[in-house]
C-alpha cells in the first residue's frame, strides 16, 4: 500500500465530485493537450504529458486529425455527461428506455443509458391546488384574488331551484409517479372536471338552506366522490382536502334573495306561533268536547232510566185503574193535591151553589208549627 493510500481522507487531494466537475477536469486537459501541440513541443518526461506534431504528423491533413479529435472528444464528454441525472428531494424519477417503463428512481445521482432512457421527473410531495369561482394573485395570500372571468364555475342549482355561490378549492397530491406519469394525459384538467361534476351533482340534491348549514357534510362527501373517481380512472393521485370557502347567493340577485329569506323566517316564524297555538287550544277544546259528551252520555242515561221508571209506574197504575177505577182515581186525585197544594202560597175555594169565594182558614201555618215542636 503507498503512503498516500494510508493517509486520512482529510489529507487526500479532493478530486471531482459530479459529473460537471469531471467533464470541467477533462476539459482544462484537452485545452493543455491542444496548446501544447499549436506550440510545437515534443513529447518528453515531465512535459506534463503533452504530445508534440508527431502525434499527427505533418502536412495538410494535420489540422483535419486535430479537428477529429476535439469533435470525438466533445461526443464522448457529452455522452458521459447525459449518463448522469439527479432528482431532487420530493421527487421520483420514471425511467422509461425506449418507451417503456424500466424502474423509479429515488432522490439523488443516478445513472441513465444515453440515447436509450429517458427519464421523467414527478413531484410526489408537494400538496397541488385547484380553485374554483375565483383564482388568488398572489400564491399563498387568499386575501389577493380576481374573480373576474371565474364565476360560471362556482353558479350552481340546488334541489329547491335556488342559485347559490360557492367557491372551493381542492388540493391533491401525486400518490403514484407511474399512473400519474402515463393512465390520464392531463391529470390537473381532469381533477378540476371531476371534482366540479361531483360537487354540482351532490349539491344539485341538497337545499339552499342545507347547503349553508352543512358545509363540512358536503367537503366530505365531495371529496370522497371524486377520489372514488380518480382511483377508477388511475390517475396516480390523492385528494388531500376539499375547502369551502364563501357560499352566497349571486351578487345580483342577493337583495332579492334577502326578502326572500325574510319572508321565509316570518312564514316559519308564524307557522311555530300557529302549532304553539294548535297544541294550546286543541288538547283544551278536545277535553271540553270529551267532557260535554260524557255529560249527555250522563243525562241520556238518566232521561231513558226515568222514562222507563215512568213507564213503569204508568202501567201499574193502569193495572190498578182497570181493577177499581174510581178508587185509583181518587187516589191519584188525593196524591196529586198532596203534591201541590204545599207548593200554592194563597188557597181559594169557590162554592158552586153560591157563585162565590167561601172564606178558608188556613190552618198549615199551625200544622207547622205543631210539626216543628218537640
Amino acid at each position: 500500500m503507498a503512503f498516500d493510500d494510508q493517509q486520512p481522507p482529510w489529507g487526500k487531494k479532493k478530486g471531482p465530485q459530479t459529473p460537471e466537475e469531471l467533464i470541467a477536469l477533462l476539459l482544462n486537459k484537452l485545452k493543455e493537450f491542444f496548446d501544447g501541440v499549436g506550440s510545437g513541443e515534443k513529447s518528453r518526461p515531465g512535459a506534463g504529458g503533452r504530445l508534440g506534431p508527431e502525434l499527427f504528423g505533418s502536412g495538410p491533413f494535420a489540422n483535419l486529425g486535430k479537428l477529429g479529435l476535439l469533435l470525438g472528444v466533445f461526443f464522448l464528454g457529452s455522452l458521459l455527461f447525459s449518463a448522469f441525472y439527479t432528482i431532487a428531494p420530493g421527487e421520483q424519477g420514471v425511467v422509461l428506455r425506449f418507451g417503456r417503463y424500466v424502474k423509479t428512481t429515488s432522490p439523488g445521482l443516478s445513472f441513465k443509458l444515453p440515447f436509450m432512457d429517458e427519464v421523467i421527473k414527478v413531484d410526489v410531495e408537494n400538496v397541488r391546488k385547484e380553485e374554483f369561482g375565483f383564482r388568488t394573485k398572489t400564491p399563498g395570500q387568499r386575501t389577493e384574488f380576481e374573480k373576474t372571468g371565474y364565476g360560471a364555475e362556482s353558479l350552481m342549482l340546488t334541489s329547491d331551484r335556488n342559485v347559490i355561490d360557492l367557491e372551493w378549492i381542492i388540493q391533491y397530491k401525486v400518490q403514484d409517479p407511474i399512473f400519474f406519469a402515463f393512465k390520464v394525459k392531463d391529470v390537473k384538467q381532469a381533477v378540476r372536471d371531476i371534482s366540479e361534476v361531483a360537487l354540482r351533482r351532490i349539491v344539485g340534491n341538497m337545499t339552499f338552506d342545507y347547503v349553508l348549514s352543512n358545509r363540512e357534510m358536503l367537503a366530505s362527501a365531495t371529496q370522497r366522490e371524486v377520489q372514488s373517481s380518480l382511483d377508477r380512472y388511475q390517475a396516480g393521485v390523492k385528494i388531500v382536502t376539499v375547502q369551502l370557502q364563501d357560499v352566497n347567493p349571486p351578487e345580483h340577485v342577493k337583495p332579492s334573495f334577502n326578502e326572500v329569506n325574510e319572508a321565509d323566517q316570518d312564514m316559519k316564524r308564524l307557522v311555530n306561533e300557529a302549532e304553539e297555538s294548535y297544541n294550546r287550544e286543541v288538547p283544551k277544546a278536545r277535553g271540553d268536547a270529551k267532557k260535554m259528551l260524557e255529560e249527555a252520555q250522563g243525562y241520556a242515561v238518566e232521561r231513558v232510566n226515568l222514562a222507563q221508571g215512568e213507564a213503569s209506574r204508568f202501567l201499574a197504575i193502569l193495572k190498578e185503574y182497570k181493577g177499581g177505577p174510581e178508587v185509583t182515581r181518587r187516589r191519584m186525585y188525593l196524591e196529586t193535591m198532596q203534591e201541590v197544594l204545599p207548593k200554592v202560597t194563597e188557597i181559594y175555594v169557590v162554592d158552586g151553589d153560591k157563585g162565590g169565594i167561601l172564606p178558608f182558614l188556613d190552618m198549615r201555618g199551625g200544622a207547622k208549627a205543631a210539626a216543628k215542636s218537640p
